[in-house]
């Protein structure tokens, strides 16, 4: 969206702008005790520096008058009639000539007077630094003032042109510092706006081209210009209390609607313009043709040399353009300004450049960071899953810290954390090649020490210091067991039903990448309606606190919050995640942060059916009468037909290769899940039989009934499962 702020930052107060004419004037008549004389036709003082007036010098500084900032100059009269005498005249504000007229400042001037024909010679030093009296703070000290020389004799003043052209550098300086500053493309654009308006010009348009091309890409035609941001000056509180209108012409730009968007025309006066990269004055015969094309038909631009068109060339080439305007009353840009109009346009479109390019490296980084971690977590029997990641900063939103929960058989679920070291793409690539390996490992059902064993080797291969935390856990809601095995990382803090918070008590082991270090597991018992929370060290270590310190911080806190649903009701999971995120303080995230939390349901036994049944040709039809009793007992008659055909049928598939006992296990839960297990591990695959094949038909059949089905090997055999909904 197009902003169009309009910019009072760094105002100067209206004593502050000696170039600037005060309206109404008024008109001030000459004293007769010293009346106006022409300069004197004596010879100047020895050492005095004589320099010709400029124009606009010998039009706003009268004789008589001091061309200082701050106040009227006060001179010294002559000593005697006809007497030649000497005055200093010296101030820090706008001074008024005896004529009523207001002398520009910003340079030395020199004024005559005397009683009774006597000449006097007044002398003075102009104390104007960037437009605004020495000491006065504007928006960007160092400004010169443009177009006014101070009184006769100083415009061209080698001392007033060096403090002049030292004055623009100073502006420069601050003014690329303050375009530098920007990391985003808005910030450098305000940047840009904030730096010259009202210091170097009075409204200030910017156009960029739509979409700007990233890096080495080709840019897509046509050649679009998009008004970015537009800022102007507007009138004071004071200069409307002195009757200064915003609609006259001679103190406001009304410069009517900017357009919005800009066709360039190949081989148009606008692309010549963007193609030359210099800027070029609004009244020269290419800016006159091209000013029209940019800013859109029937947009006033000021006559004179009070516009200035500056292409916008980054690294490869032209992004936009900016378009530096003044008021009429305020005194026109010098060639000059058209060196510092560049140095302007090329910092910010470099500026730009890389803006762009930061942008599209944080979009990767960021895309990558998601695809690395789980898009949904599963909702496995008996649990329920919460997550949450928080980057270290904005600046940087990759890490290795993630969070995984992969389903296994027999309804356990395995809860996985891990932090890799860094906050780098190359820590994000480690990070994405550990949880794949996780997954597999998960897979093969082995044990959580034999899981960190694999993963420790894995990062050994992956290069030398690739060094991870990670934490493995097992939850069977069966047997109401998790079985736990750590690797250097923090250990889990379990939320029991009644409020108690406890850490577990797990052994901390080495980190993964070390290499040669054995990895314990323990069991422990996870009570139905607990809450476990497994999180990396960013949640709890700080510059402003050590990691144990932390951990019991979060132990009270999850204790706290229990407190808050009563004894009898868990926390909700979302909202108890949000609540243990709020404990971080402003410096508290130096690290990016990974939380996983996990609701401990369970199946009570009285919804489990187990049994054990010898490879023999009876099997199957056992297994249809266990698995009727079951349903019977449960209510689920309805699934009898259904349960026993698919039973059958997976039952008498296990027999054909088992050597030994075959296990049948239903489970009720929201849906009926049956698991039959046997000693081989070769998967059986769902394949179309031909008319004349006597087999290869009970695969089809499940898949065609069950809602679900699946095969899954394990260290002792295989697992075929499939499930039913409990409501037809």
């Amino acid at each position: 969206m197009t902003e169009h702020p309009t910019s009072h930052e760094g105002r100067q107060p209206l004593a502050a702008r000696p170039q600037e004419r005060t309206r109404p004037r008024q008109e001030t008549p000459p004293s007769p005790a010293a009346p106006p004389v022409p300069a004197p036709l004596s010879a100047p003082r020895a050492g005095a520096a004589q320099a010709p007036a400029s124009p606009s010098a010998t039009a706003s500084a009268p004789a008589g008058a001091s061309g200082h900032a701050g106040g009227p100059g006060r001179g010294t009269p002559g000593q005697a009639d006809g007497a030649p005498g000497r005055g200093a005249g010296r101030g820090g504000g706008r001074g008024a000539a005896p004529d009523g007229h207001v002398p520009a400042a910003g340079g030395a001037g020199a004024g005559a007077g005397g009683a009774g024909g006597s000449t006097g010679a007044g002398a003075g030093t102009g104390g104007v630094t960037g437009g605004m009296p020495a000491g006065t703070a504007g928006p960007l000290e160092g400004l010169p003032v443009q177009g006014g020389s101070g009184g006769p004799g100083g415009g061209k003043d080698p001392v007033v042109a060096a403090r002049r052209e030292g004055d623009r550098l100073r502006f420069v300086g601050a003014a690329t510092r303050r375009i530098a500053r920007g990391i985003d493309l808005d910030e450098i654009v305000l940047g840009l706006c904030r730096a010259t308006v009202p210091t170097f010009s009075d409204a200030i348009l910017v156009y960029l081209r739509d979409p700007l091309p990233v890096g080495d890409e080709r840019p897509v035609d046509p050649f679009v210009l998009r008004l970015r941001r537009t800022d102007r000056l507007r009138l004071t509180e004071d200069e409307a209390d002195l009757g200064l209108s915003a609609a006259d012409p001679e103190t406001d730009l009304d410069l009517g609607p900017a357009a919005e968007l800009c066709e360039v025309q190949a081989g148009g006066a606008l692309a010549e313009v963007l193609r030359g990269v210099r800027p070029v004055f609004g009244d020269s015969a290419a800016a006159r043709a091209a000013l029209p094309e940019l800013l859109g038909d029937g947009r006033c631009v000021p006559s004179g040399h009070r516009a200035i068109l500056a292409p916008l060339r980054g690294r490869r080439r032209v992004i936009g353009a900016a378009v530096f305007l003044r008021r009429p009353d305020r005194p026109p840009f010098e060639p000059n300004d058209l060196l510092v109009a560049a140095q302007l346009a090329t910092h910010t479109a470099l500026g730009i450049d890389k803006a762009v390019l930061y942008g599209r490296e944080a979009y990767i980084a960021d895309e990558l960071q998601r695809t690395m971690l789980p898009e949904n977590l599963p909702q496995p029997t008996g649990v329920k899953l919460a997550s949450r990641y928080l980057p270290a900063a904005e600046t940087a939103r990759v890490g290795g810290d993630w969070y995984d929960a992969i389903p296994l058989p027999g309804s356990r679920v395995a809860l996985v954390v891990g932090d890799v070291m860094g906050h780098s793409m190359t820590s994000a690539a480690i990070m994405g090649q550990l949880r794949t390996t996780a997954q597999t490992l998960a897979g093969l059902d082995l044990p959580p020490q034999e899981v960190l064993h694999h993963l420790d080797e894995q990062a050994q291969r992956l290069g030398e210091n690739r060094m991870a935390t990670c934490l493995y856990a097992v939850y069977d809601p069966v047997a109401h067991r998790i079985t736990i095995a750590n690797a250097g990382h923090p250990p889990p803090i379990l939320l029991h039903l009644g409020g108690r918070a406890e850490v577990l008590r797990v052994p901390p082991g080495a980190p993964i990448g070390v290499g040669g270090v054995d990895f314990e597991a323990v069991e422990l018992d996870a009570p139905a309606g607990a809450t476990l929370l497994l999180y990396t060290d960013g949640l709890v270590e700080s510059r402003l606190r050590d990691v144990w310190t932390g951990i019991e911080q979060l132990r009270e806190r999850l204790a706290a919050t229990a407190q808050l649903t009563g004894p009898d009701h868990s926390p909700p999971l979302e909202a108890l995640c949000d609540d243990v995120l709020d404990m971080l303080g402003p410096g508290d995230r130096d690290d990016d942060i990974a939380l996983l939390a996990a609701r401990f349901d369970g199946i009570a036994p009285s919804d489990v059916a187990y049994w054990f049944l010898e490879p023999e040709e009876q099997a199957p039809g056992r297994a249809r009468r266990l698995a009727r009793r079951a349903l019977a007992r449960w209510g689920l008659e309805d699934l009898s037909d259904s349960v026993e055909l698919l039973v059958s049928e997976v039952v008498t598939n296990a027999v054909r290769y088992a050597e030994r006992p075959v296990t049948l296990r239903l489970l009720r839960t929201d849906v009926l899940r049956c698991e039959v297990g046997d000693d081989s591990p070769q998967l059986p695959r769902q394949r179309r039989a031909r008319d004349t094949d006597e087999g290869g038909r009970g695969l089809f059949l499940v898949n065609r009934l069950a809602r679900r089905w699946g095969a899954t090997r394990l260290s002792t055999g295989k697992v075929v499962w499939f499930e039913l909904p409990t409501r037809i």
